[in-house]
Parts: structure tokens; C-alpha cells; sequence
């Protein structure tokens, strides 16, 4: 049997283990696509491990990245998203 103060330091080493935090993401946008699209995001979102709205935003980043004065656009989506 434990005794109480071996509980509590594995308790308190867990507690000072760091966890990644990230933003609540509060807005919503919905996407009308065909069946096709659906299923390709679905063999995407298994074979990467992303969900659909990681997908979306790196797509957005992609595409900032080409059209919107280069990688300095897509650096600074990047780092809003992540922040």
C-alpha cells in the first residue's frame, strides 16, 4: 500500500507537467462540398491524423502563402492560429 505522501508526490508530479494550451477557436464557418470532397477529406483526415478544420486552415495558410505576398502572410496566419 502507498503511503499518503507517496500519493501526493506522484500526484503533484503530474500536475507540474506542462500542457499545451490553445486558443479557443469560437467562430464557425461552414463549407458546402460534394460527396467527392467529403470523401477525400475523410481519407485525408485518416491518413494524417487532422481533423477537417485543421485541413481548412492549413489550406487557407497554403493559399495566403501564394496569393497574398507570399510566406510572410502565411507566417503571420500560421502564428494567429497557433497563438
Amino acid at each position: 500500500m502507498q503511503t499518503e505522501q507517496t500519493k501526493y508526490s506522484r500526484t503533484a508530479k503530474r500536475k507540474s507537467t506542462k500542457r499545451k494550451v490553445h486558443p479557443v477557436l469560437k467562430n464557425v464557418v461552414s463549407l458546402r462540398v460534394s460527396d467527392q470532397e467529403k470523401l477525400l477529406l475523410e481519407k485525408i483526415t485518416e491518413s494524417t491524423s487532422q481533423n477537417v478544420s485543421d485541413l481548412v486552415r492549413e489550406a487557407l495558410g497554403y493559399w495566403l502563402s501564394k496569393h497574398q505576398g507570399g510566406s510572410r502572410a502565411a507566417k503571420t496566419f500560421r502564428q494567429t492560429v497557433q497563438a
